[in-house]
């Protein structure tokens, strides 16, 4: 098997080894799935292992690339899914119990343009039961447990993309995709010590993805570095007509962050949390100097505006998941979900007037202007990732994850581009530092992460595992 000094490189440098022929994406696949086996499995980190699927894809990469035909950057580099993107022939459980034995006879789009690109799918990643789309007080609330923190097997990795987060973290494969609705990218990134980008809404095609919040659902990676996750975001970018919600396609096509032109402008949000653990305030407060110091940026304080937008986020999500998961409630086999909120969560969203949801609507106009009177003087935003570091596996997250997000709020509802990075830790568990842009400014927040990780060396590091 390929040593730790091999399989926790960055996409771009895997590639360029690839594409040299100096590292052979068969053993790549091998060292990866044969880790997926081992340590993904004490983690909880996969749903599925695809090694039939995986090795095939690797042969036929090394064949193309030995043959001249390189098909790009993502050519031979192996990657995990989040299992609530359907891939032909393999289960695809959405985390939840009722649908462990769910199988598509069709591809999501991300799944066929990664496959086009030449990246080779290793497995489907583990997820909270329906991303969540019930209501969660466990980190258990998933048909394959609760995903472990490489940084401390005790804690949890976060959000519904948890398996994701671990699989990357852990060194299990490349690169992984993960979802966000609110907070399943960026969570489970700062807490592991990830890159993880949530591109702008409508960015990614959503086809062959579960459906939780058709107007807040968003498709994006997580990987070692911003600028694994700029390559990637290039590759599954792009309109799509069997997805409602996409961009069309001068729009949606994503060209990559490019070179930084002028200063970039940051705005350090000062109320984005109440309260900070001393050791993530000491970690960020790092990180902010690390931003002052760097010539091609400029930093001023800003506010967020004051409203109910986490309300309204809120309540948008479970009206729109009642309507997604309105079989499943009605039959009743919302019981089978492991989680005790998520066996009554869809009921109680189900009791939501259709007044309060059409107000939420208004309010997420109201607030799109006020962010965009924003970005007329910033061009990202910037805060902690999370005020706290990760949770402990049996924690009760109504008691512990408790804290108002009105970013994490603002930046869903309106659809916002933001990646979180990592900028140190607290008592041996990452702390992550998000950006956050307008809509359709990717390339800038993820220009913001790479001058970040240009002064830094906290996204090279890694966990002991043995």
């Amino acid at each position: 098997m390929l040593s730790e000094d091999i399989l926790f490189l960055p996409v771009v440098e895997l590639a360029r080894r690839i594409r040299l022929r100096q590292l052979s994406p068969v053993q790549l696949t091998e060292s990866y799935l044969e880790r997926g086996r081992g340590i993904g499995a004490r983690l909880n980190a996969y749903a599925t292992l695809t090694p039939d699927l995986a090795l095939k894809q690797a042969h036929a990469a090394e064949a193309e690339i030995a043959a001249g035909k390189y098909r790009g950057p993502l050519h031979g580099i192996p990657y995990a899914a989040k299992d609530l993107l359907a891939v032909k022939g393999y289960p695809t459980t959405w985390g939840a119990r009722p649908y462990v034995e769910q199988r598509f006879d069709y591809d999501a789009t991300v799944i066929r343009k990664l496959e086009a690109a030449g990246a080779i799918l290793l497995g489907k990643a583990a997820m909270i039961e329906l991303a969540g789309g019930m209501g969660y007080r466990y980190a258990s609330a998933s048909a394959s447990g609760a995903a472990k923190n490489p940084w401390n097997n005790d804690c949890w990795t976060c959000g519904s993309s948890s398996g994701s987060a671990a699989i990357v973290g852990a060194g299990l494969a490349a690169f992984a995709i993960g979802t966000e609705t609110w907070g399943s990218i960026i969570c489970p990134s700062g807490f592991s010590g990830l890159s993880g980008l949530r591109p702008t809404y409508g960015r990614v095609s959503r086809y062959g993805a579960m459906a939780l919040s058709y107007t807040m659902d968003k498709i994006g990676p997580i990987a070692h570095s911003a600028a694994d996750c700029d390559l990637v975001l290039k590759i599954i970018s792009g309109h799509d007509a069997a997805d409602t919600g996409s961009l069309p396609e001068t729009t949606a096509k994503y060209a990559g962050s490019g070179e930084l032109k002028g200063r970039l402008r940051v705005g350090w949000v000062t109320n984005a949390w109440k309260q900070m653990s001393p050791e993530v305030g000491q970690a960020v407060t790092a990180a902010q100097q690390v931003l002052q110091r760097n010539p091609s940026i400029s930093v001023s304080d800003v506010s967020l505006p004051e409203g109910p937008w986490e309300i309204a986020a809120g309540l948008i999500i479970s009206v729109e998941g009642a309507t997604a998961f309105r079989t499943l409630i009605q039959s009743g086999r919302v019981a089978e979900l492991n989680d005790p909120l998520g066996k009554i969560g869809g009921y109680m969203n189900e009791e939501i007037s259709a007044s309060d949801f059409i107000l939420a609507q208004r309010i997420r106009g109201v607030l799109q202007k006020k962010m965009d009177e924003i970005f007329d003087h910033v061009d990202v935003l910037a805060t902690a990732s999370l005020p706290v570091t990760a949770s402990k596996l049996d924690a009760n997250l109504d008691l512990q994850l408790s804290f108002a997000d009105p970013l994490g709020g603002i930046g869903n509802v309106c659809g916002l581009p933001a990646i979180s990075v990592p900028c140190g830790f607290g008592q041996g568990l990452p702390v992550g530092i998000q950006f956050v842009g307008r809509a359709l400014d990717d390339a800038k927040v993820v220009q913001a992460a790479r001058l970040f990780q240009g002064q830094t060396d906290w996204h090279q590091k890694r966990p002991t595992l043995s």
